[in-house]
């Protein structure tokens, strides 16, 4: 069987019906995974699981809606994944949130807690829900997505950089405590991606070319570029892989 074969197992993942966790949902399936589609709207995510059931057979996925600053919502979700499916293995925190771009100087009380709470807490909510089936059997992978600006200082997105930061720190401790019940938690680093989520830099001409002019490979990511790592993390080819953060963006962060 291929390293990346995910056949038997099931998946959640947060922020799916769009963009980066639209991408990894399509690619979990097409690997033989189970998934859950969840985002906030619910019309969104039926769209996505209708067209993966109707790709891959139907009970392919799930739409469960849920925001992601709801711990009940959150729980609801994993327990109609439980009935579903009958398990977890795999949880995907991709969903976030950046409620504002300017400097650190200018940004609201409400919004730097919004941005911290649903970028750190939401993602340690649902790994808590999860990771009690996975410590008794034994087996189970979390996936943070996080992102390059957590390696660096921004003029525009402090607080969200600050937020990404953060959960590499989360995927370390996680991993700590999980790691001898062979439950693996690791971070993906994406670089700019063309998703809705960062219009704000690339549809802007001049901060486009800001972010590509010294990338080494002179363009921004696809989602589907940023799926095929938590692929790999997911999978047994990940297997001997934890606490780590993976950087999938094109080169920008060595120039």
């Amino acid at each position: 069987m291929s390293l990346f074969d995910l056949s038997g197992k099931s998946a959640i993942i947060t922020g799916s019906s769009r963009g980066i966790g639209k991408a990894i949902a399509e690619q979990f399936a097409a690997a033989g995974a189970k998934v859950t589609i969840s985002s906030r709207k619910p019309g969104p995510c039926q769209e996505v699981a209708a067209a993966l059931n109707e790709k891959h057979g139907d009970g392919t996925a799930i739409a469960i809606p849920a925001n992601i600053s709801s711990k009940e919502e959150l729980q609801r979700m994993v327990d109609a994944t439980n009935e579903a499916f009958g398990k977890v293995d795999i949880v995907v925190c991709n969903a976030a949130s950046n409620p504002y771009y300017g400097p650190m100087e200018g940004i609201s009380d409400d919004a730097f807690e919004k941005i911290l709470s649903n970028n750190i807490i939401s993602n340690h909510w649902l790994v808590q829900m999860c990771v009690p089936q996975m410590r008794e059997r034994k087996e189970g992978s979390i996936i943070i997505v996080s992102s390059i600006g957590g390696l660096r200082a921004s003029p525009v997105i402090g607080a969200y950089n600050i937020s990404k930061a953060a959960d590499f720190q989360l995927v370390r401790n996680l991993s700590a405590e999980y790691g001898p019940d062979n439950v693996r938690v690791n971070a993906i680093a994406p670089g700019l991606i063309k998703t809705d989520f960062a219009r704000a830099l690339w549809e802007n001409p001049k901060t486009l070319e800001r972010a590509t002019s010294t990338t080494p490979l002179r363009r921004i990511g696809e989602p589907v570029e940023i799926a095929g790592a938590a692929v790999y993390l997911a999978s047994d080819a990940g297997s001997f892989m934890t606490g780590q953060m993976m950087v999938v963006d094109g080169g920008q962060t060595v120039v």
